[in-house]
């Protein structure tokens, strides 16, 4: 759940400004393989320092076991299913990811957008990653019950459908170990403190896990005999 910050002109031209800075390719064929966050608040660490987000704390886990992938996170606050269609491109052709979280929608459902255009959207932008070549999580978030049964039972269910007729994984709710622990958010009561950070970690690496090795026994394709666990577990070269 997110509430939006920004006003419309000044986030349509930090979205204007990103796209733009993306646009300059930078992945070469030794770079680690990449793995892309594309969400909104939630991923953003909103409010709190970016080190202590839970993306931020993946990396440090991923490091463990997975030492080469490396995590980029282009996710913006205030951001929606639309703003990613807008951004997702440019960061495929600039980082080529190997495996892209999409946590979206949140923002869309609390403007009260239809729950097919962001079924739409999701969609595509599930499209788009798998055109590329990676594999997809689709993260789904849950709205506030002031939004109505009826319309959060819609919005919700547009997660579940994206995952069924896009075949990708489906974490239901992002914030569901701390959804029921209001102690754990900050002051708006929308956005989750510092001490909900490692346990939304914990609940993300339930679905993410089983891709991960599921990709490291999985063929590279190219000319080399490399395989996906070669390049995920590979010790990082020094700068």
């Amino acid at each position: 759940m997110i509430r939006l910050r920004l006003p419309v002109s000044r986030y349509s031209l930090l979205i204007a400004l990103w796209v733009a800075a993306l646009a300059l390719p930078i992945h070469g064929q030794d770079d680690p393989p990449v793995l892309l966050v594309l969400g909104d608040s939630l991923s953003a660490a909103y409010g709190i320092a970016p080190a202590k987000g839970w993306v931020a704390l993946l990396q440090g886990r991923l490091n463990a076991s997975y030492p080469r992938l490396r995590v980029v996170n282009i996710s913006i606050t205030g951001d929606t299913s639309r703003g990613g269609l807008a951004r997702l491109p440019a960061a495929l052709e600039r980082y080529r990811p190997r495996v892209v979280l999409i946590e979206l929608g949140a923002n869309d459902g609390l403007r009260g957008i239809p729950a097919g255009e962001i079924r739409q959207n999701l969609e595509t932008l599930v499209q788009t990653a798998t055109a590329h070549g990676a594999e997809v999580l689709l993260i789904g978030i849950r709205l506030p019950l002031n939004y109505g049964h009826s319309f959060r039972k819609a919005f919700e269910a547009v997660y579940t459908q994206v995952a069924h007729t896009q075949g990708v994984p489906l974490l239901e709710s992002l914030l569901e170990p701390v959804e029921q622990h209001p102690d754990l958010f900050q002051e708006d009561g929308v956005h989750p403190g510092v001490a909900a950070q490692a346990l939304i970690l914990d609940h993300v690496w339930t679905a993410l896990e089983p891709m991960l090795k599921g990709l490291a026994r999985t063929p590279q394709r190219g000319p080399t005999a490399t395989t996906v666990r070669e390049a995920l577990t590979a010790p990082r070269p020094s700068p």
